[in-house]
């Protein structure tokens, strides 16, 4: 495979889906606030970017979509944003690894979702199959790696904030990556098939610099 011209319709098109990311961050629909942690639709256009643009742009916006997340917890926190903020840690060890829950999970999205896409696509599959297969792993890499991140790093402040006992945390953590978080993934599915149906017509004209004619050999 060609290495992709990272050119200024590249850059203009990563823009425009980080523009996307933030947007939704800071509405009610990409960061929806629960009593114990936020559940969040941002993470579609960074799936869809990544199809669109390739896994370094998906990289890119998945850690937009990662300082977005680590600024809401910040400044609204709810019960696990300790885990999100760096500013709310009680160590610079703990600030580490909220550091990489927030961002370093987040850019893990578009990384694994961009280089997915090209591997389906090299197999042939089909739009219908790819799309629909990218938009649910891409969002449940998201629920792993946080919640896995949090489980291995962080299960002592997740036990003490959810008042158990460590031995329980694992089932708690288990209980997130196979409960809501299919539900969120199913909706990842159905939006990442529909939107980028769309947008993969679109492709050549929005995100590709058409090609400059050759001189004529005089």
């Amino acid at each position: 495979m060609k290495a992709r011209k990272h050119d200024v319709h590249w850059m203009v098109g990563t823009a425009l889906m980080a523009a996307i990311v933030v947007l939704l961050a800071n509405t009610p629909l990409g960061m929806i606030p629960l009593p114990i942690i936020k559940a969040t639709t941002t993470h579609i256009p960074v799936i869809v970017g990544a199809i669109l643009l390739g896994p370094l742009a998906g990289t890119i916006l998945g850690a937009v979509f990662g300082i977005c997340s680590m600024i809401s917890n910040t400044m609204t926190p709810a019960l696990l944003s300790f885990a999100f903020s760096p500013f709310l840690a009680t160590s610079g060890a703990g600030a580490v690894k909220a550091l990489w829950v927030a961002v370093g999970c987040r850019a893990m999205i578009g990384l694994v979702s961009g280089w997915l896409w090209i591997g389906l696509k090299k197999l042939k599959l089909s739009d219908y199959i790819a799309l629909p297969v990218v938009g649910f792993i891409g969002s449940m890499t998201n629920t792993v790696f946080v919640m896995g991140s949090i489980y291995f790093l962080l299960r002592p402040e997740y036990a003490k904030a959810m008042g158990v006992g460590i031995e329980a945390v694992f089932g708690l953590v288990m209980g997130v990556i196979t409960g809501s978080s299919v539900l969120e993934a199913v909706v990842a599915l159905v939006l990442v098939t529909a939107l980028g149906k769309i947008l993969l017509k679109l492709q050549p004209v929005l995100f590709k610099a058409p090609r400059s004619p050759r001189p004529e050999a005089e």
